[in-house]
Parts: structure tokens; sequence; C-alpha cells
């Protein structure tokens, strides 16, 4: 027997003055709510409620059940109704983990402008590359690229960002540019190892519709994308940088992008992009502050880095 829902069924039959009263509130068949009615009864054993056809009154034992349990169907009926304003209304709060780059250089600044946007959310952001558990963690979403991504986890791909491979100009000067990625075996790489696993983050291209991964010659490593980035400027080689983190140098001119479109005719290749995924433990767990944030990030994200 389900007694909560017997109970609320014998407490709304007193509020409204009828069985058929309860069922409506309920939206259940008279019947159904009679038969939950009559097995709390036998499950207490005594007779709450005398009935006719015309009458329903309590007895002496039924007034001093509903004096005790009058306030349960009540509880239960505002518990539902504080989560319905939850779905109606982002709120509470909202625990994400992001890939420590992603986290700091895209995420971050876009934050104050989501939290102005839905006041009543405490927003908390863990960036790390290490393996992260939406349950031990009590995480709400995470944020990861394609070789982070966990199996049973529910996965919206939301980007695929342009990586750049870069070197400062006084290496470039020094070693000379090369043209096609077979050239990267005759340079400094400076490559990201997986905290997690400690493989090394992939330098895959894309030529004439095949992918390919290069041979390279690893001069440095680091777990930290930013520090091989900071390797670079120092003119220590050659990296791969997700745009977020290149384009500022880019533009400064202390990096050099390698083996862009346009640059060779002989080359012909581009470099892989970084996919992105919004991930939740279950369907379930897309609820209204979830969807909140990966609308907000899809709306932010450039257009020429939003999935095809």
């Amino acid at each position: 027997m389900d007694r909560l829902r017997a109970i609320e069924c014998f407490v709304h039959a007193v509020d409204t003055g009828s069985i058929a009263g309860a069922a409506r509130r309920l939206g259940i068949s008279p019947a159904a709510a009679s038969q939950n009615i009559n097995r709390l009864e036998t499950h207490l054993n005594v007779r709450l409620l005398t009935r006719t056809t015309r009458r329903m009154a309590l007895t002496d034992s039924g007034q001093a059940y509903y004096t005790r349990v009058k306030h349960i169907a009540r509880d239960i009926e505002l518990a539902h109704n504080a989560i319905s304003v939850l779905h109606a209304e982002p709120q509470g709060r909202l625990r994400v983990a992001s890939t420590a780059a992603f986290g700091r250089h895209f995420l971050a600044p876009l934050l104050p402008d989501f939290n102005a946007r839905y006041p009543l959310l405490s927003v908390e952001l863990l960036t790390t590359d290490r393996s992260v558990d939406h349950i031990s963690e009590t995480l709400d979403v995470s944020i990861r690229f394609a070789p982070q991504l966990d199996e049973g986890l529910v996965a919206r791909h939301i980007a695929s960002i342009p990586f750049h491979f870069c070197a400062s100009p006084e290496y470039l000067a020094r070693t000379g540019t090369p043209q096609e990625p077979e050239a990267l075996r005759e340079h400094d790489c400076l490559v990201f190892r997986f905290p997690r696993d400690g493989r090394f983050l992939s330098w895959g291209f894309i030529r004439d519709g095949l992918r390919f991964e290069p041979e390279t010659r690893v001069a440095m490593i680091s777990d930290d994308i930013d520090v091989l980035a900071q390797m670079a400027l120092a003119g220590g080689g050659i990296t791969r940088l997700a745009a977020f983190i290149a384009q500022p140098y880019l533009n400064q001119q202390r990096l050099v992008a390698l083996f862009e479109p346009g640059q060779s005719a002989t080359a012909r290749a581009v470099s892989e992009p970084m996919d992105i995924y919004l991930c939740v433990r279950d369907r379930r767990d897309l609820t209204p502050k979830v969807r909140a944030l990966m609308d907000f990030l899809v709306e932010r994200l450039p257009a020429q880095w939003r999935p095809q």
C-alpha cells in the first residue's frame, strides 16, 4: 500500500466533504480514492469514515487520526508547489565543473552576466582537468571536451572550437617556419598531458577529408595548457592552443599561427577542432537552471564555434 497516497486521499476527502472531491483534487478516479481509504482503514484496523450514499462523516478514531495527519497532505502539496516554482524560475545552487582552461578563459568572464540574468542562482565553478564525479562532487553539470567524456553521461555538443598551432616569432626566426604538419618532427613540440590518465592530447589534422596525426618531437610537457602557452611565448617551441587562449596572443603578434587555411598551398591540412560538450548524469538532471546555463552559453558562443 502507498501509505502517503492513502493519507492524501483521506485528508482531501475530509477537506472537500466527499471521496469524489478528493479524487478530483488528486486527479484519480473516485473508485481509486475509495480503495486507498479502505486500505488505510484495514492497515489501521479502525473505521475512519462512516459513509452512506448521501453523506460522509468522521468517526471518533477518524477525527483523532485526521488531526494528526492533516498536515502531511498539505506538506506534500507545498513540496510539489515548491518544485513547480523551481521549474518555473532557475534558482538555488548551480555547481559547474569545467576544464581548467575553458573555465578560466571563457566561462569566468561570462558568469557575472549569467548571474545578473538569474539573480536567484548561486553559481559555483570548479575548474580542473582531472576526472570529476557528478554524484560524489554534487555537480549539476560538467563541461568537457571529447577525450574527457565518460560512459553513462548525457552529453550535448555545444561548440567546435578551433585549435591553433602556435610559436613565437623568435622561435620561428631561429628554426624556420614549418610549411606542413609533417615538418613537426623537426621542431620542438610542447604537448599537453592529461592528468587523469597520463595520455598526451593528440595533435590531429584533417586533410582532404581524412584525419591524421603527424610524427612530433616532444621537447616539453605540461598538464596545464596555460603553462604551455607561456613556454611558447618564451620561444620554447610549437604548441597547440584553443582559440580562446591563442587569439589574444595572435592579435598582439606575440605568437604566430601555423598551418592556417590559405597560408600554404602545399599544406592543405587544417587543425582538428576542440569539441565541447555540456554533460549531466541523467536526462532528469536537465533542470531549468542547467538548461538556462546551456542556452546562455550557446547564445554567447561565437557563431563560427557553433556545431553545424
